[in-house]
């Protein structure tokens, strides 16, 4: 496998910020009847000109739903987003289609994001003859290029997406996005559906361009080891709302929030007996239902072991923590940091009275 390339990386965003987001919130209301889902609930976040922000959080946590926030391809509820100083919350289609130069994503699914009935040429120079003043030769030649860039051939441009491989493809959907010089990538889980081996390329492909073009990225995984290796500093989100954010060898070294202990812990090594460890400190998961989205009480209430009456009733902010990182809980100082990984909680730290809620209606 193709070891990941990393590189020291600043604890603090640039300023000013490129991206801000301000106590941003997107609601949905499945039906009429339904209990509204806070699918983002009160977030904030920065990224900074050259910098990668992770996003990271298990599958239903909001992170895509945020970057299709800030991509304009769903309404916020409230808050506030800005680009480079400019409120974009409420953007107009013509402000959005200008926003695509700087602004751009890297999807999923490279199978799902290419037209299987255009040539990579065809797909490559859409955006640079709908956005700049250039012959189809001289798009062909920008084309040319960026497919050296990303480690594709020349005659690359007369084939379909599906004479590519996965990895081919995904290598094909970051030379689109990256044909309009943008500033700022949203990439939503760019290698998840790539082989081990793929995934480091993609990897170390993306984090060449970005010293190359001095990118900013703001990359969105539920792979923490990923996410590590390629962030500046880490968000973790948990139904919506921020757990902990900080630079990410903190977030990953020493994580202060039980959720994001809880996170880490989950994830499987390759030693055998720390992983047993591993299994061991999670073998007791708590059966209780989930609260439902939004309200005035900490999300991970039911699920964490350090949990007491007051984590039910009362909404915590995010306040500094002695490993140098934020993290939304009123117990902080007195919970460990670190993995709980084969220990045993503190019995001064159990949860007491541990509060129940109803199965949230869909």
């Amino acid at each position: 496998m193709t070891a990941v390339q990393t590189d020291a990386a600043p604890a603090e965003p640039r300023t000013p910020p490129l991206l801000e987001v301000e106590d941003l919130s997107v609601v949905f209301r499945p039906t009429r009847r339904a209990r509204p889902v806070h699918a983002v609930d009160g977030v904030d976040l920065m990224v900074g000109a050259g910098e990668t922000v992770g996003l990271v959080g298990e599958s239903g946590s909001g992170k895509t739903t945020l970057g299709q926030a800030v991509l304009g391809l769903v309404r916020p509820t409230a808050g506030t987003i800005r680009f480079d100083g400019m409120d974009i919350t409420a953007a107009d289609r013509s402000t959005r289609r200008e926003l695509s130069r700087d602004l751009q994503v890297i999807f999923q699914n490279p199978y799902g994001s290419l037209s299987p009935t255009r040539t990579i040429e065809q797909t490559l120079v859409e955006p640079l003859l709908a956005h700049h003043s250039v012959s189809r030769a001289e798009a062909r030649d920008r084309v040319a290029d960026m497919l050296s860039r990303v480690g594709l051939p020349k005659d690359a441009m007369r084939r379909y997406p599906s004479e590519f491989s996965g990895g081919q493809r995904q290598r094909i959907a970051i030379a689109r996005a990256l044909m309009l010089s943008p500033r700022l990538v949203i990439c939503d889980e760019p290698v998840s559906a790539l082989d081990l081996s793929v995934q480091a390329q993609v990897l170390n492909l993306l984090s060449n361009l970005q010293r190359e073009l001095d990118l900013s990225y703001l990359f969105v995984g539920h792979n923490l080891a990923v996410v590590r290796h390629m962030s500046h500093r880490i968000v973790v989100l948990y139904r919506g709302r921020v757990m902990e954010s900080g630079p990410a060898e903190q977030v990953y070294g020493a994580a202060a929030h039980p959720y994001t202990q809880t996170l880490l812990a989950a994830a499987p090594v390759a030693h055998p007996e720390e992983q047993a460890q591993r299994r061991a400190a999670r073998s007791t998961p708590t059966s209780a239902p989930a609260p439902p989205t939004g309200g005035d009480r900490c999300p991970f209430v039911t699920r964490c072991p350090y949990a007491i009456e007051a984590c039910a009733t009362v909404r915590p902010p995010l306040v500094p923590t002695p490993s140098g990182t934020l993290a939304a809980c009123i117990r902080i100082g007195e919970i460990p940091a670190g993995p709980p990984v084969g220990s045993t909680t503190p019995a001064s730290l159990t949860q007491t009275a541990l509060p129940t809620f109803a199965p949230t209606e869909r």
